[in-house]
Order: C-alpha cells, then sequence, then structure tokens
C-alpha cells in the first residue's frame, strides 16, 4: 500500500477556479457604473422626446453629444445584457451542447439587436432620417 503524502494544499492545487471569473466580475461592475449616468440622461432625453414630435426627435439625435451618448448607452448595455446573461448560461445549464448553443445564441442576439440599435441611431444623426 503507498502512503498518500499530499497535503490538502497539494491537493487543491490546479483545481478549483479557472482564474478569469474575476475578469467578468469586474467586467459587469464596470459596465453597470457606466450605465447609471447614462440611464439617467437617457431617461431625462426620452421625457424631452415625449413632448415632440418626429421632427424634434431628429433633431434631437442630430446633436453629435446626444447621438454619443445615445450609442454608448445602447452598446453597454447589449455588452452587460450579454454578460449577465452568459454568467445565467454558465452557472445553471449543464448539458454541453445546449450551454454552447445558448451562449452562441447569445451572442448572437445580443450582437445583432446592438449593431441595428447603433446603426439605426446613426442613421438618423447622419441625415438619413430627415423626412
Amino acid at each position: 500500500m503507498v502512503a498518500n503524502y499530499r497535503t490538502p494544499l497539494k491537493r487543491a492545487r490546479g483545481l478549483g477556479a479557472a482564474q478569469h471569473g474575476v475578469a467578468h466580475w469586474v467586467s459587469e461592475r464596470v459596465s453597470s457604473i457606466a450605465l447609471v449616468p447614462l440611464t439617467l440622461w437617457m431617461a431625462f432625453g426620452v421625457l424631452r422626446l415625449a413632448a415632440g414630435d418626429y421632427g424634434f426627435a431628429v433633431h434631437w439625435i442630430g446633436n453629435p453629444l446626444n447621438a454619443v451618448l445615445t450609442v454608448l448607452t445602447l452598446a453597454i448595455s447589449f455588452w452587460h445584457m450579454h454578460s449577465g446573461l452568459r454568467v445565467v448560461v454558465e452557472d445553471y445549464i449543464h448539458k454541453t451542447l445546449t450551454k454552447s448553443v445558448l451562449l452562441l445564441l447569445n451572442l448572437f442576439v445580443c450582437g445583432l439587436a446592438g449593431v441595428l440599435a447603433v446603426f439605426a441611431i446613426l442613421k438618423v444623426a447622419l441625415g438619413g432620417g430627415a423626412y
């Protein structure tokens, strides 16, 4: 019989966390902190837009500051949504194929929705939405 000279520390080395979870955690926190002022600004902007007509909305989004802040809000929102859903899938889906399909679907849906939203804002801001 061979004696086991491994200490608990030696048995634990190489096991456990893959050391990449911290980056995801920090990314989620940074995006959520960035979204606080952007969401407040966006809520104020939506209230202003609700009082105006289509021409006012085109003029409002045509302002470079409003266009940039709207694009930032949308891009960070979709990134934050993607990160959050990724964590949910990784934590609660255990079948490898299902997990892979859901992670790809999450990336595709969040990426496509984000690109389309940013494209729409830029199209209107650069003069394509004028009537």
